[in-house]
């Protein structure tokens, strides 16, 4: 799917999150699209595209959002997350739990399910 308009590294990127989306098992035409939408996005914030959407430009950028988003690091999961996660395994008391308490309790209910 890469397009007329697009460099060999915008080729290269495309492919690189589509490989990494099937990965993880996301269905090709999904993975296309991810991927598709990701590259015109970084081409349009880097000033490669001739029209750009005030969203592409204004928004913090697919590779920090990512990262902010993978449950990975210090950050980990956000509390909202811990706590949806908590709500779906019925974890009693999620309500008044801190972030820690939450991730603690949902990381239990994990263990317990295996």
């Amino acid at each position: 799917m890469p397009q007329a308009g697009w460099s060999r590294k915008r080729e290269r990127q495309y492919e690189h999150i589509k490989e990494g989306l099937r990965e993880r098992g996301d269905s090709e035409d999904l993975a296309e699209e991810i991927a598709a939408r990701t590259v015109n996005k970084e081409r349009a914030r880097s000033g490669e595209s001739t029209m750009a959407s005030k969203s592409s430009l204004d928004d913090i950028s697919s590779g920090r959002r990512g990262g902010l988003r993978s449950h990975k690091g210090p950050g980990g999961r956000t509390r909202d997350q811990l706590y949806a996660e908590a709500q779906r395994k019925n974890v009693k008391g999620r309500s008044r739990m801190t972030k820690a308490e939450l991730e603690r309790a949902v990381d239990a209910e994990s263990k317990a399910a295996r």
